[in-house]
């Protein structure tokens, strides 16, 4: 057991997450909800309440959910996943709020092209979502599609972050006017 992992629980719009850290790196960022697998806690870490120390991995995700932060300046240092998945999540850190990419587009990035498919099994092993933003992905045409916290938690990020409704898609691209569409997803 590693002596200084600590974990909090983080309160938000959208449910608690408990974070699992060590100093400034994630290992877990878990949603607290009936239904959701937890990862646990490991044996020994050190519970830590609020306030959070400043800098420290919850304060920033609950300064993220206040909207007094875009980006975290943290180690993201998952205990699981292959190495697909984890060239996947770096190319995906690179995606800023306020953006997103197909999973397409995100094979492509990470060297994989075509393995868009494996790409969304990378989301779904995602073991620090929010702050590796499994959320910023988004199909082909740009319908929200699996999230393992929920669709209504995808949108709501995406609506904070200032990418919803998604910007307008066309066989070019987005739109360089960046307009915007009020199109609901499809529902399946």
């Amino acid at each position: 057991m590693d002596a200084h992992i600590e974990f909090a629980d983080v309160s938000t719009p959208i449910g608690t997450f408990r974070v699992v850290y060590e100093a400034d790196k994630i290992r877990v960022v878990d949603l607290l909800e009936r239904g959701h697998t937890q990862k646990g806690v490991p044996d020994g870490a050190e519970r830590r309440k609020p306030p959070f120390a400043k800098g420290s991995p919850p304060s920033q995700l609950a300064e993220y959910f206040r909207g007094t932060r875009s980006t975290f300046e943290v180690d993201v240092d998952p205990s699981t996943g292959s190495e697909f998945d984890r060239a996947v999540w770096r190319q995906l850190c690179q995606v800023p709020a306020g953006e997103t990419v197909t999973y397409g587009e995100l094979a492509r990035r990470s060297g994989h092209k075509g393995a868009a498919r494996a790409v969304g099994g990378a989301m779904h092993r995602n073991p620090i979502p929010i702050v590796i933003p499994c959320h910023r992905v988004v199909g082909d045409s740009g319908d929200l599609t699996g999230f393992g916290l929920g669709l209504w938690r995808k949108r709501w990020l995406l609506d904070k972050e200032g990418s919803w409704p998604l910007k307008s898609r066309s066989a070019e691209g987005p739109r360089p006017t960046g307009q915007r569409t009020l199109d609901r997803p499809r529902r399946g």
